[in-house]
Formats: C-alpha cells, structure tokens, sequence
C-alpha cells in the first residue's frame, strides 16, 4: 500500500467514522483496511485513532494528521486537473455543504442534476444549520445565506431571501392583521428556537434594526414545525421565505408586516479558491450558481 493509498484508505476511516463505511467507500475488504491502519500507525509510530466496541474516534496527534492528509491529497488532485486542463474531465469525491431545509428544498435538486451527467463525481452532503468550516471538514463547496464574514473564500452571489411574518388567512381573518411589531403581544406567536440561535424576532423600525423578545405560548426547535403550526391556524410565525414559498403561492399562508421586513438576505455559493482548479468544483459551482439563480428568482416575491 502505498502512502498516498494509506492516506486516503485512514481519511476514509477518519471522514466515516466507520472501518466498514470506509470499506465500502474505498472498495475494499474491512479487515483489509483495519490491517492498512494499523500498519500506518506503525510506521508512523503514533496512534491515531482510539477503537472501542461501539465506536471510534480521532486522537489529537490523528486529527492533525487527518487535515495534513486532506491537504495532500487534494493537492494532488488539482495537479491532476491541472495538468490535465480544461478537457479534464469532473471525477472524484465532492463534499458539499447548506443550510438544511434550504438544502433539501433547492440544494439537493442540483446535485441531482449534476449527478445525472456527471457519473464519474461522487457527492457527500452536509445540510446542517451551522457555518461550516470549510477547510477543516474537507467540504469544497457550500452555500450560504447571510452577510459573509471577509475570508479567503471564493463567493459568487444566487440571490436573495427575506425573513417574513406570515399565518393563515384564517387566522388573520378571526384576528386581524397586525399594523405594528409592538402589537405582536396581543396575537399567539409561534417561534422557532434554534440551538445557539436567537429566539428574538428582528424588524427595521424607523431605519434601525430591531430585535423583539416575543413571549410565544408556541416555541419550537424546528421552522418546519413552526410553518406547520401555523398553516393550522395557530398564529403568527416569523420564518425565512423559501421555508415558506409553496405555502404563500398556495395561499395557504399570507405575508404581514411587509414594510417592517430587514433588507433581502444575499446567498452565495462559495468555495476556496484554490479548488476552482479541480474540474469537480469548477463544474458544480457552475451548474449550482445557474439553478439556485433560477430557483431563487421564482420565489414569491
């Protein structure tokens, strides 16, 4: 085996967690790899991982080695492309990264389509409602919504989303429309409360931006459950809008507030620069920039 197979046959062990997921990604018996492990530990004469009955994880020498193997072998790989120039053709493993409902609703019709034409390119998603770090997780492409931070990432802009205050036309029927945020006190209010996240509902009001504290008798930990509810008639639900889009042309759902909405939130599909040389990459940005401007544009406005 040689070093750059061991690499990659340890990144597999380390990236899944799993000698047997490892296996089936590289195609090769489990005992095999757990023998191809061991000998690299030996070599190296450090241990890298620590192996119980039920799990498996990372030492601190084994994750620093781990991001040097990442490094390495993608390296390798944008040699490859690059030597191979714009006829190369897109292969290998791509790691792609959104926010979770964003990702399922417009994210993962893309990789579909990309996958559909491009059957030498195998995609690993992470649809998590948290920033990834892109070079310490390995993940070459992500989309995000929000202002970004200055970094050393490549950014091209898809479009926009705005938070919105929406209910059922039912429920604004039964209880009016609320003219103000300082009258969302007398309404019920369903709030979704994500992990590390605000439970505050933010507006402009007189050209400054605003948080509320909105004491819901409704609170949950998922904006699907909080459309949910309020698509029942429950009350009013502050959510982004593409986790709302079906349900405002439907007309299961009705937008209030309007004018107290913050500025459209930019999304970019963003990646470091130095993977736009992998053919992979290039690829995919190029594919995903054309369908997220699509899908975004249709939403309601």
């Amino acid at each position: 085996m040689n070093r750059f197979h061991e690499m990659s046959v340890f990144l597999a062990v380390a990236e899944s967690q799993s000698f047997a997921a490892a296996a089936r990604r590289m195609e090769m018996s489990a005992p095999s790899v757990t023998r191809g492990v061991a000998a690299l530990e030996r070599r190296l004469g450090a241990l890298l991982l620590v192996r119980t009955t039920r799990s498996l994880r990372l030492t601190e020498a084994g994750q620093r080695y781990a991001t040097d193997c990442r490094r390495i072998l993608e390296s390798v790989e944008q040699a490859d492309d690059a030597a191979a120039g714009a006829m190369a053709a897109p292969r290998g493993a791509l790691h792609i990264t959104a926010p979770a409902l964003f990702g399922e609703l417009h994210v993962m019709p893309v990789v579909l389509g990309y996958l559909r034409t491009h059957r030498e390119v195998s995609v690993r998603t992470l649809l998590v409602d948290r920033v990834v770090n892109l070079m310490d997780e390995g993940v070459d492409v992500a989309v995000r919504i929000g202002a970004l931070p200055d970094s050393t990432l490549t950014a091209v802009p898809v479009g926009h989303v705005r938070r919105v205050v929406c209910a059922s036309p039912s429920f604004l029927q039964d209880h009016g429309i609320p003219q103000n945020p300082d009258a969302l006190h007398r309404y019920c209010t369903i709030t979704a409360a994500m992990e590390g996240r605000s439970p505050q509902w933010r507006f402009l009001q007189a050209g400054q931006p605003r948080r509320l504290s909105v004491e819901s008798q409704l609170t949950v930990t998922s904006f699907q459950a909080a459309v949910l509810a309020a698509c029942e008639g429950w009350g009013l639900t502050q959510v982004v809008s593409y986790q709302v889009a079906r349900h405002l042309a439907s007309g299961a759902l009705q937008v209030v507030l309007r004018e107290f909405e913050l500025p459209p939130m930019p999304v970019h599909v963003v990646y470091p620069e130095g993977r736009r040389s992998s053919a992979k990459v290039r690829s995919f940005v190029e594919f995903c920039v054309e369908g997220l401007r699509q899908d975004l544009a249709a939403l309601p406005a």
